[in-house]
């Protein structure tokens, strides 16, 4: 990873959803360490559901994966309008690819790599996936147009339910709405084998960010470039159209959830629209109040909104720098210092809220180096 000083073209609410979904992955993660670690009583919604179905904790990864599609046009329009996809863009593109998966494969087994007999290693994660997605949709910008583009992602999420309904490999009964009987999941346990590498285990295992979750995942970041590429042409009322955009996808989302279930650990077609619908209508209200300049408005942000836009933006503008500082200082949730809190007040205020305390200070601490690179104006870049 390289320093380099903060250019290029931003929309501030953009920085700021994109460092707010940062923040979610980060209390989620931090909220499941505390459930699982210290078998806190949590808030249930800040933990993955089992299986179909929608928590706040189900939203974060897709809003994120939205926020790629959405930044995408931003960064690549010059070299879209300097004559596409060349070889000099394809070796950048694969590299930044490359690198992606590659920090991603290495935080997804830190445990195996300090201690092989800890048990398997996992091939797939987070951020092995948003380097895929990234990947598949830089060069699809590059290639083809908008409606060329929405085109291929309306076809990866029609073709994918009838994929998902094919026969399993391994042989299991197909039932979308049982845990990992489908076709999605029995590819990763041909891969991998049903105990071996995959993030869930067992003759139903299979893997949350495995290979063909990748598919309607990269589908999601097509939907997004489209509204990138409308935020970027700064029309009027242009939050009312993105709110609008926002709530067709989520109302045909819905719908589409009653034969294909919303489900996040094969990022069902349904989930995508779900997800992408809920992340346009956050992000309109954010566009209207915080874009009014159009691009590159870094004016500051005055009022009651200063602080929070500040602090979300210090995640934003180093959005994989965050979510790499808060794996490797995982252990700090392990520290008394921070757990204490929890056992200090759980019987005052009550344990779901007590374990949030541990939570906020680890934020905090994530915080801390991040807002550091924000005041220097640094940005590390993958």
């Amino acid at each position: 990873m390289t320093d380099t000083r903060t250019s290029g073209q931003r929309l501030p609410s953009l920085d700021v959803l994109r460092g707010l979904t940062v923040i979610g992955m980060i209390l989620v993660n931090a909220t499941a360490g505390m459930y699982y670690g210290l078998e806190a009583k949590v808030f249930p919604l800040l933990l993955h559901v089992h299986w179909d179905g929608l928590k706040i904790a189900d939203v974060v990864f897709p809003a994120f994966l939205t926020m790629v599609g959405l930044s995408i046009p931003l960064a690549l329009h010059k070299a879209k309008a300097a004559g596409g996809l060349d070889a000099a863009q394809a070796q950048k593109i694969f590299w930044r690819t490359f690198r992606l998966f590659f920090i991603g494969w290495l935080l997804s087994n830190l445990s195996w790599l300090a201690d092989f007999d800890s048990g398997p290693w996992r091939f797939w994660g987070v951020l092995q996936r948003i380097g895929l997605v990234y990947g598949a949709a830089a060069v699809l910008f590059l290639l083809f147009g908008p409606k060329t583009r929405l085109g291929i992602a309306a076809a990866i999420l029609l073709l994918y339910w009838p994929l998902s309904l094919m026969p399993a490999l391994d042989g299991l009964p197909n039932d979308l709405w049982a845990r990992g009987h489908n076709f999605i999941a029995s590819v990763d346990r041909v891969m991998f084998g049903a105990s071996g590498h995959n993030y869930v285990k067992g003759p139903e295992g299979y893997d949350p960010e495995g290979l063909l979750g990748t598919l309607p995942a990269i589908a999601q970041a097509l939907i997004s470039m489209a509204a990138g590429e409308f935020l970027m042409q700064a029309r009027k009322r242009s939050a009312l159209t993105l709110a609008g955009a926002g709530a067709v996808l989520l109302a045909v989302g819905i719908g589409w959830g009653f034969v294909f279930p919303v489900v996040k650990d094969i990022w069902s077609s349904s989930f995508v629209l779900v997800t992408t619908g809920i992340t346009l209508l956050i992000l309109a209200p954010l566009h209207a109040l915080l874009d009014k300049n159009g691009l590159d408005n870094r004016g500051p942000v005055t009022g009651l909104l200063n602080g929070p836009v500040t602090f979300a933006t210090a995640f934003g503008v180093n959005a994989i720098a965050a979510y790499v500082l808060h794996f490797l200082m995982n252990s700090l949730l392990g520290w008394q210092l921070l757990t204490q809190t929890y056992f200090a007040s759980r019987d005052t205020v009550g344990e779901a809220v007590a374990a949030l305390f541990p939570v906020i200070l680890f934020i905090l601490a994530v915080w801390l180096p991040v807002e550091y690179l924000r005041r220097r104006k640094w940005i590390i870049k993958v």
